[in-house]
């Protein structure tokens, strides 16, 4: 029977040690020393136990109330630690030490690794920020938002360009716009065995390009706290659709009341500080809105993002979702638009929607794209399997 090598043996205890935190029962025997030790410190700082001694082995929870101890804390985290490992840590912070706080001094946002998640605390905060920290804010979320519009805009124009140019398809194209694909596809039953030709009776083509605008999107999208991941990614997807000519976009947010945030669709930057996250929520006083804008019915895709979770008249927002789709609209409902696993959301409310034609499902940033060319296309939506 051969044994583990020491090495890996003792690689094993040191990993346990950093996992159980050295409280007497951990069983590893292993002390720390060096840049495990500090690793661990800044482990327990804000997973250990808030009650247990500071002297020996055993973790204490905290960081102190002071600015520079969380900033030095923020520096050993970012030293120790992959990029992916600190974001989590400092959501885990914010919400387990109420750090919140202390993101509105302009020195620990400079300090932080920003991400979706922390843009959505700043918009949170920042109301209540004192001006010395908002242009600091602003640069952080800005940095935030050019990230995702350089990996989602690409891909989203592309998608949706070749999901316009499809919907144009006309029946009596010039040769250069003849889709031969379609069109063998269409004729297949005039096939001439004798001379292993098709010949079609009907021409599939695409229509030519315009500047006109072809279809409208409203993305209606609930800003309840709940929702800050969303927000923040509808409104990078809303700067990138309004940069499209064939498409007039409008962008509405709301809870218990509604901000029609389209005049901001040039800098989804000033769309977020134009957000009010938190609050309670009204869907049925959105889509009132929302469907008051429509004028080209059977050319228009409403997107609802919210959890459902309905403050106002369900019956009257259930009717309402009824009649857009009986004008012609194509009505698309998200439950999250974000990478953040499945999300709450008011079951019965979803099935409702569901048994009006309007599937309610989470969505990621990068399905999104195939989402809303299905949609323009008025094909099944891509509904991701829940299993």
């Amino acid at each position: 029977m051969t044994s583990e090598p020491v090495d890996a043996g003792q690689e094993r205890l040191r990993r346990w040690r950093l996992v159980l935190g050295g409280d007497a029962a951990d069983g590893t025997g292993r002390a720390l020393a060096g840049a495990d030790a500090a690793m661990d410190r800044a482990l327990a700082a804000l997973y250990g136990k808030g009650d247990a001694p500071r002297g020996g082995r055993d973790r204490s929870a905290g960081l102190g109330a002071s600015a520079p101890s969380v900033a030095r804390w923020l520096g050993d985290i970012r030293t120790y630690f992959p990029s992916s490992v600190v974001r989590v840590m400092q959501r885990d912070a914010i919400d387990r030490l109420g750090l919140a706080t202390l993101l509105m001094e302009p020195e620990m946002l400079e300090a932080v690794e920003a991400d979706v998640h922390l843009v959505g605390t700043l918009l949170t905060l920042h109301q209540a920020m004192p001006e010395t920290t908002k242009e600091t804010a602003r640069a952080v979320v800005r940095a935030v938002v050019e990230d995702l519009e350089k990996r989602l805009a690409a891909r989203t124009r592309s998608a949706l360009t070749g999901a316009l140019d499809r919907s144009a398809r006309v029946s009596r194209p010039r040769h250069h716009d003849i889709d031969w694909n379609r069109t063998i596809a269409a004729n297949l039953k005039h096939y001439l065995p004798e001379h292993r030709t098709v010949v079609p009776e009907r021409l599939v083509g695409y229509g030519r390009a315009s500047r006109s605008v072809r279809k409208e999107v409203v993305l209606c999208v609930d800003q309840s706290g709940s929702m800050a991941a969303s927000v923040v990614y509808a409104s990078v997807f809303g700067a990138v659709l309004a940069s499209m000519r064939s498409i007039a976009t409008r962008l509405v947010v709301f809870d218990t009341a509604v901000a029609d945030l389209t005049d901001r669709l040039d800098d989804p930057v000033d769309v977020l500080f134009g957000t009010r996250l938190g609050g309670g929520t009204d869907i049925n006083r959105a889509l009132a809105y929302c469907q008051s804008r429509i004028t080209r019915p059977t050319e228009t895709v409403v997107v609802l993002i919210s959890d459902l979770y309905e403050g106002g008249i369900r019956d009257e927002m259930l009717k309402r979702v009824a009649a857009m789709k009986a004008s012609g609209v194509q009505f698309v409902t998200l439950l999250a638009l974000s990478d953040e696993g499945a999300p709450a959301y008011d079951r019965e409310h979803a099935a409702a929607l569901a048994a009006l034609g309007a599937p309610a499902f989470a969505c990621t940033p990068d399905l999104f794209p195939e989402v809303m060319a299905a949609a323009i296309e008025k094909r099944p939506l891509p509904v991701p399997d829940r299993g």
